[in-house]
């Protein structure tokens, strides 16, 4: 009889270690906290991130926020390094390109990112931009990763043999092209709209 009690404390016991390392296991993942952040963005802007709301979608308490960030303005710039990292590491995979293949690798950049294939990541860079509209931390985020963006592809212009002052306007020429058209509707203006990008392409890399 003494030994039935023992069992069910140890048993009670085990079960709070199983729930407070579940719960540490949740706690102690800041990424998706950001990924939850991230999503939110997408759909309601910086406003809606608030911590009580990231919280609810993640499952958790607004108490296991404070285990990864010191307050709600250490999230947004957890968010911005993400959204920057990212952005980089998505324009050197899209401007990497062995010697000779400039023109196609340019192309290339034009078609993928005039495509609106991927609606989320138009939609976060969007709302990214929207927010560095009234924020200055987040506009000095969007500035970074222009220029490397304005960058890379002004060194694909001249290895493909312009001059640096003809790469520059028109690696400038070729983001005001793609970012312009994500935010036009214009489907029904040619019968051929994938026609009408290509040879709008070809005249941004042409010689």
């Amino acid at each position: 009889m003494e030994n039935t009690p023992v069992k069910s404390l140890d048993k009670s016991a085990s079960t709070r270690t199983r729930s407070r390392a579940s719960t540490a296991r949740t706690q102690l993942d800041p990424e998706r906290w950001i990924d939850v952040a991230i999503d939110v963005l997408a759909k309601e802007g910086v406003t809606g991130l608030r911590i009580e709301v990231l919280a609810k979608r993640c499952g958790v308490t607004k108490g296991s926020f404070y285990w990864h960030f010191k307050d709600r303005q250490a999230l947004l710039e957890a968010v911005l390094e993400h959204w920057k990292a990212g952005r980089i590491r998505d324009i050197e995979k899209t401007t990497a390109v062995t010697p000779g293949g400039e023109r196609e690798q340019l192309l290339f950049a034009i078609d993928l990112y005039g495509a609106n294939r991927n609606r989320k990541g138009m939609s976060i860079e969007l709302a990214v931009r929207d927010w560095a509209r009234h924020d200055p931390r987040a506009a000095s985020f969007v500035e970074a990763v222009d220029l490397y963006r304005l960058e890379c592809t002004r060194k694909l212009f001249v290895a493909s043999g312009m001059s640096d002052a003809e790469a520059k306007s028109r690696s400038l020429l070729l983001y005001a092209c793609v970012f312009g058209l994500s935010l036009m509707h214009y489907g029904r203006f040619d019968d051929n709209i994938a026609d009408l990008k290509q040879r709008i392409a070809e005249r941004i890399v042409s010689s």
